[in-house]
């Protein structure tokens, strides 16, 4: 029997998720209905609130549909096995990332979240498992600006960041060093 470690997505998390984003929503409303809600001594001009709000709804009116789904999907968040990661953490996730492709993590801090990224060998190879253009955009985007299109999301995950960090880290060891000695 394969050893497997099973980490479950955390739905407080996404609900707190979801909040958020339905206040973007709200507010960007708000804002496109009536932009003098939003008038200050800074931001005087209605159109540019118009825009802004519009752009917010936009944003993260996908991010909500996306939270919505991910609050329903009762897979498993992360798998990690003697094969590779399997990560469900966001919506552009692509199966099994096999070890022998991993060359490594990034941990980037964006404000008070942090996105691990999985450097890998093939990024093409992943990009083409994209089940949707708008997630192999996403991909794309990705290798461009972190130079891997693969990221894990801790922030959904019933594990703290940390510790999914110094887990994965340690799990890429174990493997790297089984290749080495065979």
């Amino acid at each position: 029997m394969k050893e497997q470690i099973e980490i479950k997505l955390s739905k407080k998390k996404i609900l707190l998720l979801l909040f958020g984003a339905t206040a973007f929503v709200a507010f960007g409303i708000v804002g496109t209905i009536n932009p003098e809600t939003w008038v200050s001594p800074m931001h005087r001009n209605e159109t540019f609130i118009r825009l802004i709000s519009i752009l917010c709804i936009s944003f993260f009116g996908v991010c909500l549909i996306n939270i919505i789904r991910k609050l329903f999907d009762n897979r498993i968040g992360l798998t990690i096995n003697e094969d590779g990661i399997i990560e469900n953490t966001n919506n552009s996730s692509v199966g099994l990332i096999n070890w022998e492709d991993i060359i490594g993590f990034e941990t980037v801090k964006i404000k008070s979240t942090k996105i691990i990224f999985v450097k890998t060998k093939k990024p093409d190879k992943y990009i083409e498992r994209a089940n949707s253009w708008l997630h192999k955009n996403f991909m794309k985007s990705n290798k461009k600006t972190a130079g891997t299109p693969i990221s894990i999301n801790p922030g959904v995950l019933k594990i703290k960041s940390d510790e999914l960090e110094e887990l994965l880290r340690t799990e890429f060891e174990k493997r790297k060093n089984k290749a080495t000695n065979r």
